[in-house]
């Protein structure tokens, strides 16, 4: 069954949300990017030429490229099409058989994988469930996670806490996530500040990122 039609909406903004609890920073060393189910089927539930889906993608895909300057990993999740009921299982309850073989599943043009990306098959929620994605930033050396994509609420949210519970460091990116609604937007990014990571928007983690500010600091 294809996600609903999700209703414009601009994207938050810090003052609507509660501030941190913790000083982080980002670190080139010590973060990977995660780019969360950045697949055609969820964003074609979209306007892709509005907020929040417009300002999601160009920061995401700058992002990526700060990272992809810094050698810093970035990880893509992408959930497969034609999932046997056996790996289904009662995501089918909530959200029907899934997407499709083929176009489906994916990643936008815009920001499509590059040979030097990583792919995780995704199977829940959290991009930690069932995949290997603690054992890369662990062979990557990481601790710190930098979470983009869609939904906020949902899969985003969720692998912010399942890291922060593994002592990774999320920083959940408010600017490079895009929800259901500004409201559940909103929640999530409260979630996380309060609970479990950073939020953070995309300039301030390219500051943070800066070639020249790092080399000035080396």
């Amino acid at each position: 069954m294809p996600i609903p039609p999700i209703a414009p909406y601009p994207m938050p903004s810090a003052d609507e949300f509660t501030a941190d609890q913790v000083d982080w920073t980002a670190e080139p060393g010590r973060c990977a990017l995660l780019i969360h189910d950045m697949q055609q089927y969820f964003l074609d539930a979209y306007d892709l030429y509005r907020d929040p889906a417009r300002t999601l993608i160009a920061n995401i895909a700058r992002l990526r490229d700060r990272c992809h300057e810094l050698d810093i990993p970035v990880i893509y999740t992408m959930q497969p099409g034609n999932q046997h009921p056996s790996r289904r299982g009662i995501l089918a309850d909530f959200w029907g058989s899934g997407m499709a073989e083929g176009a489906d599943t994916q990643v936008i043009n815009a920001i499509a994988p590059e040979p030097q990306d990583i792919q995780v098959t995704k199977w829940r929620y959290s991009a930690f469930q069932r995949t290997d994605l603690r054992e890369l930033l662990g062979y990557y050396q990481r601790d710190q996670l930098l979470v983009t994509g869609v939904y906020t609420h949902m899969g985003c949210m969720l692998s912010a806490a399942e890291a922060f519970m593994g002592d990774v460091r999320p920083f959940l990116v408010h600017d490079a996530t895009a929800d259901f609604s500004r409201e559940e937007h909103v929640m999530a990014l409260n979630y996380v500040a309060r609970r479990c990571g950073a939020v953070t928007g995309t300039e301030d983690l390219l500051s943070q990122l800066d070639p020249a500010r790092i080399e000035a600091d080396a």
